[in-house]
């Protein structure tokens, strides 16, 4: 029994490490992008994803370093850097992104 619980504290911590590297490199990519190209790909502004990415970095640090384990807020701070990650940056780039149809 010992073993599953060791086995779940190290899964969490390893998914825990993941989620914030997710955030700060969504956070580094975000600060080094220009404003014009937010705007010009029909995404929201370039202080908007900041924000968001300051904060998905911010919960997901606090949930590593506070021992629970993770838990909702971590989700939610993964699945934000997943979004910006996914969708904005490749549209911000100029590899991809918004073609209106």
């Amino acid at each position: 029994m010992i073993y599953a619980h060791l086995f779940d504290r190290y899964l969490m911590l390893a998914l825990g490490v993941v989620a914030v590297v997710l955030a700060v490199m969504a956070l580094a990519d975000a600060v080094r992008r220009p404003a014009a190209n937010f705007q010009r790909e029909n995404k929201r502004t370039k202080q908007f994803w900041m924000g968001m990415s300051a904060a998905a970095t911010l919960v997901c640090l606090l949930s590593l370093f506070s021992g629970g384990g993770g838990g909702m807020f971590q989700l939610i701070g993964a699945c934000i850097a997943c979004v910006y990650l996914a969708d904005v940056k490749p549209a911000v780039s100029g590899k991809g992104g918004y073609y209106p149809y």
